[in-house]
């Protein structure tokens, strides 16, 4: 049977506190090396027992999604077997194409659903990483190390949890295949070893310099995040989200205070 009460889930903002990339692979991707973060706020996912498969897209962002049908979460519907058909809603509270994982987060908190009602089928991974390269690291939603296209997942020492940590976005799409194809090519150096801190510190993002040509604005976004006492600032993944690490939440929510109120923000903690 399927959960008769709604069962829900959040679907934890992903980050990439370094994310470094390598060379272009001969099937069209890039070879990646990458340190996965989650903020412990979100999309939100409810699902309950239905006569077929179906969803309903609301929140801040819900109509910038295409047709539910082709979401994501659909597609990981129909990759996890289940006794049941659910009917799931998503609460769509993070900005699309922002790089930071929404659909893929949305997959693994459906994911983390299944789970729990009756289990994942032991090829999970192989089934999350079909549906896009982040889904494997957002079911967990853990702090971890992504290599290849960032679906080979490595543990990490992770000494930032609990970190005050502040998402600016100039509300600005931006999709993430113009981004890698404007890299231009150069291996600029592994990602360092260590714990998260460490890495964070002293890691890159190689993609920053492309998504700023293609959108001026992420410039704007980080040069106003390093004058807020952040210890921390880079762009996410492809942008055009942007991220600030503080040593305390005062701080953080300070620096929200005094940013542009026509930017989207979201103040949290790392899990």
């Amino acid at each position: 049977m399927g959960p008769t009460t709604p069962i829900c889930e959040t679907a934890y903002a992903k980050i990439n506190l370094a994310l470094h990339v390598r060379r272009r692979r001969e099937d069209g991707y890039h070879e990646l090396e990458t340190l996965f973060a989650f903020v412990d706020a979100g999309d939100g996912l409810s699902a309950v027992a239905a006569p077929r498969d179906e969803l309903i897209q609301l929140g801040e962002f819900g109509a910038q999604l295409d047709d539910p049908a082709g979401n994501i979460v659909m597609q990981a519907l129909a990759a996890l077997p289940r006794p049941q058909p659910w009917a799931v809603t998503l609460e769509k509270n993070l900005p699309v194409a922002a790089g930071l994982g929404g659909g893929s987060a949305d997959a693994g908190a459906l994911f983390r659903l299944v789970e729990r009602e009756c289990g994942l089928p032991d090829d999970w991974h192989e089934r999350a990483a079909a549906l896009g390269a982040d889904v494997p690291a957002c079911v967990r939603s853990q702090a971890c190390l992504g290599r290849g296209t960032g679906t080979e997942l490595e543990p990490v020492e992770n000494d930032l949890a609990g970190t005050p940590v502040l998402l600016v976005n100039p509300r600005l799409p931006l999709a993430t295949g113009p981004v890698f194809k404007a890299w231009d090519g150069l291996d600029r150096g592994a990602m360092p070893s260590g714990s998260a801190g460490e890495i964070a510190r002293t890691g890159r993002n190689d993609l920053e310099a492309p998504a700023i040509a293609l959108c001026p604005q992420i410039a704007d976004v980080l040069a106003a995040l390093r004058q807020t006492g952040a210890w921390l600032v880079r762009m996410s993944g492809s942008g055009a989200t942007c991220f600030a690490l503080y040593d305390d939440p005062a701080r953080r929510d300070a620096a929200r205070a005094s940013l542009p109120a026509q930017w989207w923000q979201l103040a949290g903690a790392l899990r």
